[in-house]
């Protein structure tokens, strides 16, 4: 947390974001955690956000549960999306 990163980022290792990642990423494995937030362009073996997310996004495995932004682009072979409660409509 507190930390901004901005540019082209490839990775070997899991990558946990608390904080901010602008630009291009590549790594097996992306967790955006409820403070993180992605912006830009992935190339990811498995995604799963609680975080923010906006940008174009290729990856086998998503999951989400956090926010993700207007013309944003997520291309997945598997694909689970858990709603929050504040984002279900009220009777």
């Amino acid at each position: 947390e507190g930390t901004e990163f901005r540019g082209t980022m490839t990775s070997t290792c899991p990558v946990v974001v608390r904080g901010k990642i602008e630009g291009e990423l590549s790594t097996p494995s992306l967790t955006v955690s409820d403070s993180g937030a992605v912006h830009g362009k992935a190339k990811v073996g498995t995604l799963v956000s609680k975080g923010e997310l906006s940008g174009e996004f290729d990856s086998d495995t998503v999951e989400l549960s956090g926010r993700v932004k207007d013309g944003t682009v997520i291309r997945a072979k598997t694909l689970s999306v858990e709603l929050s409660a504040s984002a279900s409509p009220k009777m």
